[in-house]
């Protein structure tokens, strides 16, 4: 299987698809799977875009509208994260994964799919230790603190990633895993992005959430982007352990290395993506922990049993196959010939896949602005996963919040 690699997006996607095509016919090969390691831009129309953190100056609708819209059709199958500077409105919609446009699947704020036998896992967002330990209480419309702290990674999502335990073949985090550079070669790093020696030399350059993944999972490959450049780096996870392949990528522009193509040994053909039964089986066993709040939380218990909960998925998965649930419409796409110029704020929005997904695990919908408390640990639906315990709970000591760097 031929997967090309490709860093920040920002919105490019006729250009990125243009150079996998112009790539294709020069080499003469075929490529299966696009994936992307964030700031991939899912920018649907107006509105949307005052939900992306970046200076009004810089906001621009990019190619995506023309994918959801219908106009074009990604010609590779995408998967992608997402990094800090995104559609944060719809990418929460889509928090468990799902299509953003035919053929261009998020993978969720942290998730795992399959691509034919290849398993794919990701984590969407930067590392901010000042929310780390807080819930996912950000809604539209946001504010000033909410347009950034929204894309900052959460111990519950990081969690959830810790919990799986069959092997990945590929993983991607927007941020690099802290201490990466100590990997590779960081005196040629350093030559082309002077600034970052302070953070090289404290060894402070870095996602500590991403580390841990990375030392836990151990995948044969981890992509990331978020510093726009290119930095290859082998870890051998002990003496005799395996061991893994990273690279980061630059944003596509002229001239930049944003784009990379892979070979990974797989079934034949023809590809499709799907759920992965582990990964729905943690999403369900998690789910009635899941918290919407600002207030530091953590589970206190970091080896919880899910083999219940696979056991049920299993049955259900027979019963209806992986497939995912079909893309659907959930706003009004950008219309170049009549565009708004006081766009309506965004609001909070259920987005039909997802309740699928809730249904398909029958697990209550916890998305909205309608459960600003958080969910009851002990209540779920009927028929849904069990709560986790009070015991697996704990709220940790109140970190500073210390000022949110400019991404």
């Amino acid at each position: 299987m031929k997967i090309a690699v490709e860093g920040c997006m920002h919105g490019e996607l006729d250009k990125v698809y243009d150079t996998m095509q112009r790539l294709e016919a020069a080499e003469g090969i075929k490529i299966d799977l696009l994936i992307c390691c964030g700031d991939f831009q899912a920018v649907r129309n107006e509105s949307d875009l005052q939900c992306v953190n970046v200076p009004p100056k810089f906001r621009t609708m990019n190619s995506f509208w023309k994918y959801y819209s219908g106009q074009a059709v990604a010609p590779y199958p995408t998967i992608f994260i997402g990094g800090n500077h995104e559609a944060a409105n719809y990418l929460w919609e889509l928090y468990y994964g799902g299509w953003a446009a035919p053929n261009i699947y998020f993978l969720g704020f942290a998730g795992v799919v399959k691509f034919g036998n290849i398993r794919i896992g990701g984590m969407s967002g930067i590392h901010k230790q000042h929310d780390y330990y807080r819930g996912h209480h950000e809604r539209p419309p946001y504010d000033n603190a909410t347009i950034r702290s929204v894309y900052h990674v959460r111990h519950y999502d990081v969690l959830k990633l810790m919990h799986v335990k069959e092997p990945l073949d590929i993983f991607m985090s927007h941020d690099w895993p802290l201490g990466i550079t100590e990997y590779g070669n960081r005196e040629r790093l350093l030559r082309e992005k002077p600034f970052f020696k302070e953070e090289v030399n404290e060894r402070t350059l870095g996602s500590e959430s991403a580390a841990k993944l990375l030392n836990k999972l151990k995948p044969p490959y981890w992509f990331s982007a978020h510093l726009h450049c290119r930095f290859p780096a082998i870890i051998q996870h002990g003496e005799d352990g395996p061991t893994t392949k990273f690279l980061a990528l630059d944003k596509c522009l002229p001239g930049r290395n944003f784009l990379q193509v892979i070979d990974i040994p797989s079934n034949p053909g023809p590809y499709e993506i799907q759920y992965d039964e582990e990964w729905l089986a943690i999403t369900r066993r998690f789910n009635s922990a899941f918290p919407l709040t600002r207030m530091p939380y953590t589970i206190r218990n970091e080896e919880l049993d899910i083999e219940d909960d696979r056991q049920w998925v299993r049955s259900k998965l027979n019963a209806r196959g992986a497939k995912t649930f079909d893309f659907v419409q959930t706003a009004p796409p950008y219309d170049p010939s009549r565009p708004v110029y006081n766009p309506p704020i965004a609001v909070p929005c259920r987005n039909p896949q997802t309740e699928s997904f809730l249904q398909f695990l029958e697990l209550p919908y916890l998305l909205d602005s309608s459960n600003p408390g958080g969910a009851d640990i002990n209540v779920s639906s009927s028929q849904a996963a069990p709560a986790l315990d009070n015991d697996d709970i704990e709220l940790p000591d109140e970190v500073e919040d210390d000022e949110d760097d400019e991404e």
